[in-house]
Parts: structure tokens; C-alpha cells; sequence
């Protein structure tokens, strides 16, 4: 079957997302910076957000264990906007494009609810091309959970194989693909428009 309908992740393939840049403008020595990140182990508990944990209890705890880096947490929230980057080159004239072609278009991104609504309300405009979000934070669950992606699709009308999921790492793709889904695994928007061209849907 071919697919109707685009299912978009967010952060590397709509928008670049590039929490490297933003801690070095925080810490610029990279030993200092590098004993942050495993003193309060950053990415695991950045993920405890996108799995659905409230920003404000996640960091008042983190802060307390750790508080000679509660300026740090505390910046994590308050200026998360800035580890998103610009749009992905050539992606937001795809949607644009699908949108024109009355091809739906959603999105389910691992994302914090806390993090993404100031997020959302930023990129209003684009996200209006789609018809619906689902976000991890909110569902408490997270991609590759197939939970996750069973829940999407009952929530945008869609059989799993008339969803096309994009996304840029290969366990979601292939957590996709597990479910019934098709995928592409994202590296740029060359190979993508190329993978649209081909079901037709450009």
C-alpha cells in the first residue's frame, strides 16, 4: 500500500535541535562543561522530560541534589528555545509543498510538554500546516514505544500503512516499521524529497 499521509519528527528534521552550542555558551571550558553533564547525568534526565516528567519537580529535585549547577537547570527551561536551531535546509519548502498538495501532514516528536508549548506557540505559523501533533511529554510515553506510535495513529484516523513516519534515528524508524508503519530515515532533504517523489506524494 502506498502511503497517504507524512508523519514528521521534529527536532533534526524539521528544526535543528543543538544543545552542544547552547551548554558551551553556558560553560565554555569543555572539562567543566563535560563534568556537568555527567555529574547530573543531562541526558538521561533531559529524556525523563520527554517521557513526561514535570519540568518544574524534575529540576527542583535536580537542583537540590546538585545545587552548585542550579543556575544551569534553571536555565535549561527557562531558555530551551535557544538549543533549537534554524529549520532543517529544505525541509519547511517540503511541507509547504505536501500542505499545497493536500497530503495530511502530522508530527510525533519526543519532546517535553513543559519545553514544547513556548516552542509551539514560537513556530505557530508552520505548525499550522498540520493537522496534529502528538508529543511524548504529553502521552508519557516515547518513541520507540509502540504505544506510542498505535496511539498517534488512532488519534490521526490512519492504518499504519498509510502513515510514512520521518525521522532521523533508525531505532524509531525501525520502531515504526514494527507497528506497520512505513519510514524513511531522515539524512537530508534531497534523499527525502527523492523517497516522496517515489510514493508519489510530490
Amino acid at each position: 500500500m502506498a502511503p497517504t499521509a507524512v508523519v514528521f519528527d521534529v527536532g533534526n528534521v524539521l528544526y535543528g535541535w543543538d544543545p552542544e552550542s547552547f551548554l558551551a555558551r553556558q560553560i565554555a571550558d569543555d572539562d567543566a562543561r563535560l563534568k556537568f553533564i555527567e555529574d547530573v547525568d543531562l541526558w538521561a534526565w533531559h529524556e525523563s522530560l520527554d517521557g513526561g516528567r514535570a519540568y518544574g519537580e524534575a529540576a527542583a529535585a535536580l537542583s537540590e541534589t546538585f545545587p552548585e549547577y542550579a543556575h544551569l537547570i534553571a536555565a535549561w527551561g527557562e531558555r530551551f528555545g535557544e538549543t533549537i536551531t534554524d529549520p532543517v535546509p529544505g525541509v519547511h519548502a517540503i511541507v509547504a509543498e505536501l500542505d499545497e498538495r493536500g497530503v495530511p501532514l502530522f508530527a510525533i516528536t519526543n519532546f517535553s510538554a513543559d519545553l514544547w508549548a513556548p516552542f509551539r506557540r514560537r513556530e505557530d505559523a508552520f505548525f499550522r500546516q498540520f493537522r496534529d501533533i502528538v508529543v511524548s511529554g504529553e502521552e508519557k510515553l516515547l518513541k520507540p514505544d509502540p504505544a506510542l506510535y498505535y496511539r498517534a495513529l488512532d488519534r490521526f484516523g490512519l492504518k499504519p500503512a498509510e502513515a510514512l513516519l520521518i525521522d532521523d534515528r533508525l531505532i524509531n524508524v525501525d520502531g515504526a516499521r514494527a507497528v506497520g508503519m512505513q519510514a524513511h530515515l531522515f539524512t537530508d532533504a534531497a534523499s527525502l524529497r527523492a523517497r516522496l517523489e517515489t510514493e508519489r506524494l510530490l
